[in-house]
């Protein structure tokens, strides 16, 4: 039987594309499922109003903003249960604020992500041109939000993906995984964390049949 092999066919920031050879399919979707619902990233999840005067109800604001993708550095940060601090309002390791503070004066305002300001410098938009609401003359909206860590198997705003994909090489053996990231992480790094995922849960289950006991018989 022929050696299992893994090869990166093309990688970007945006886009990976990973041949399997002779390695189980199994273990592939794995990867595929890991990259989707249990890759850390961090998204808007607490939205403190502090002016709306748009046609938009303040709870529909705060969904737009959790679906805006935010530049994650792996590893900075904590999921907010595993923080040590222990609050709900969070700290420097486990949340990060960002305001914004718009108003129309004369003309229609198109309030877009390029205006939130986060207390990170790292962790921005992916991109300023995502629209969140218009404002007509003479209104304005002013807020703060908390962004956290979360995963996607939890709320779809935490998937790093763009698309996650397993299909057939050209050869019988061979396996290709296709990986589109949001912009949050770099497609290579949500690979990266969801191959060390695998390796934990499979560690983690080999543990856990070590310890279990065969019962005495009657």
């Amino acid at each position: 039987m022929a050696s299992p092999s893994v090869e990166v066919v093309e990688k970007s920031d945006e886009r990976i594309v990973v041949r399997f050879s002779n390695i189980p399919r199994q273990y592939v979707n794995s990867l595929r499922r890991l990259a989707i619902s249990e890759v850390p990233t961090l998204a808007i999840d607490d939205v403190v109003i502090l002016e709306n005067s748009s046609v938009m109800h303040d709870e529909a604001v705060a969904h737009r903003l959790g679906l805006i993708p935010l530049r994650t550095d792996p590893g900075r940060f904590v999921m907010p249960h595993e923080c040590d601090c222990k609050s709900t309002l969070g700290c420097s390791k486990c949340r990060v604020l960002l305001v914004l503070d718009s108003e129309a004066n004369e003309k229609t305002l198109v309030v877009t992500s390029g205006g939130l300001v986060s207390e990170d410098e790292l962790v921005k938009p992916v991109s300023k041109d995502i629209p969140i609401v218009v404002l007509a003359p003479n209104q304005k909206l002013k807020f703060e939000a908390y962004a956290r860590l979360g995963i996607g198997k939890d709320h779809a705003k935490w998937q790093p993906t763009a698309a996650s994909v397993v299909k057939d090489g050209e050869n019988e053996n061979d396996i290709i995984l296709v990986i589109e990231s949001n912009g949050a992480l770099t497609a290579g790094e949500i690979l990266t964390v969801a191959a060390e995922q695998l390796a934990s849960k499979i560690k983690n289950f080999k543990q856990l049949v070590s310890s279990l006991k065969v019962p005495k018989s009657a």
